[in-house]
């Protein structure tokens, strides 16, 4: 089963009660997307059903999150969460609640970006890819403003990633020059052609899909992991031009 479909199969609660289908049809609005967390919330194995939907519902809330980082939501902000996080005709509706939940205000952000961080420890190139996803959303109105860079740091530290990873999925974002090759390769201007390739097949090897598929990584961030992987190879051949390594 998808994750869309375990995280469907999660808020069902509504016929037979409980917080998760309390909030989604809005019967009760006391309850808050913390409180949906303590009842999915599994073991620390990205592979369980729990941990995929307690994975999905988390970057749910920081991809709405990211956009109100600015202070106002756009609707390109909206267009780009709908394209990285489509489910199937008909459940459009409970991800909008979801959404609608989450953007109220970033408050608690944090807690949410400590649950993907703790799923995927062992994981960083995954938990590079949500980065990715939530910097698609920041980007998507044309500009990446100071706070919303603030937020997005802020998460990839809560997610245990280094300033190196962050770097690398900025430059992909904010403009593809050839100093934004080197920061997305991890390497330094000096590189030699035997370090270019072994950092090259290093990401190659993280972010290649089939790769993920295998460590069952949730279906939602393969996408963006085909899309990372051209801009890796996109940069590499840049290098490889400038270098003269033939």
């Amino acid at each position: 089963m998808s994750v869309w479909g375990k995280i469907i199969g999660a808020t069902a609660g509504l016929a037979l009660g409980g917080p998760v289908g309390a909030v989604l049809g809005g019967v009760a609005g006391h309850f808050t997307l913390d409180r949906i967390f303590d009842e999915l919330e599994g073991p620390p194995d990205p592979e369980s059903a729990s941990a995929q939907v307690t994975f999905t519902m988390a970057v749910i809330a920081l991809g709405a999150k990211m956009a109100k980082a600015d202070g106002h939501v756009t609707r390109d902000e909206i267009n780009a969460f709908k394209r990285l996080f489509q489910v199937p005709p008909g459940e459009e509706a409970r991800l909008a609640m979801l959404f609608d939940l989450a953007r109220q205000s970033t408050a608690g952000y944090e807690y949410y970006a400590r649950q993907i961080g703790r799923l995927f420890r062992s994981r960083p190139s995954v938990l590079e890819d949500v980065l990715d996803s939530l910097f698609t959303i920041a980007m998507a109105d044309g500009a990446l403003a100071e706070a919303e860079e603030a937020f997005l740091l802020s998460v990839a530290h809560l997610f245990g990633l280094t300033d190196e990873y962050f770097q690398r999925v900025k430059a992909a974002h904010v403009g593809f020059e050839l100093s934004c090759s080197y920061s997305m390769l991890g390497v330094d201007r000096s590189v030699s052609e035997a370090e270019l390739k072994s950092a090259y097949r290093k990401l190659v090897k993280e972010h290649h899909p089939d790769s993920l598929i295998a460590r069952g990584v949730p279906d939602d961030i393969i996408k963006v992991a085909n899309a990372k992987l051209a801009r890796i190879n996109d940069a590499y051949h840049q290098i490889r031009t400038e270098k003269g390594f033939g």
